[in-house]
């Protein structure tokens, strides 16, 4: 499982990476697991959401966080 579940289109959510199918964001995700929020709990309050996507969207947060820093590390 990867990160194939995450996409980007500029006519859903204005761009920002959703779960395939949905119009449920990554931010939306990472927020509510950084609030407190069991997977559970927003898997609960989004039927058409997967435990299986919201690891795919910590595993895309992850791995941008990675590419974000690996370019910021060459700039210095």
């Amino acid at each position: 499982m990867g990160t194939e579940r995450i996409v980007c289109d500029p006519k859903v959510m204005m761009g920002k990476p959703v779960v395939a199918g949905t119009r449920i964001t990554v931010e939306r995700i990472l927020e509510g697991l950084g609030a407190g929020e069991t997977v559970e709990q927003i898997v609960d309050a989004h039927p058409r959401l997967t435990r299986e996507a919201v690891r795919a969207a910590l595993l895309f947060a992850a791995k941008t966080m990675r590419s974000v820093w690996k370019a910021r590390s060459k700039e210095t």
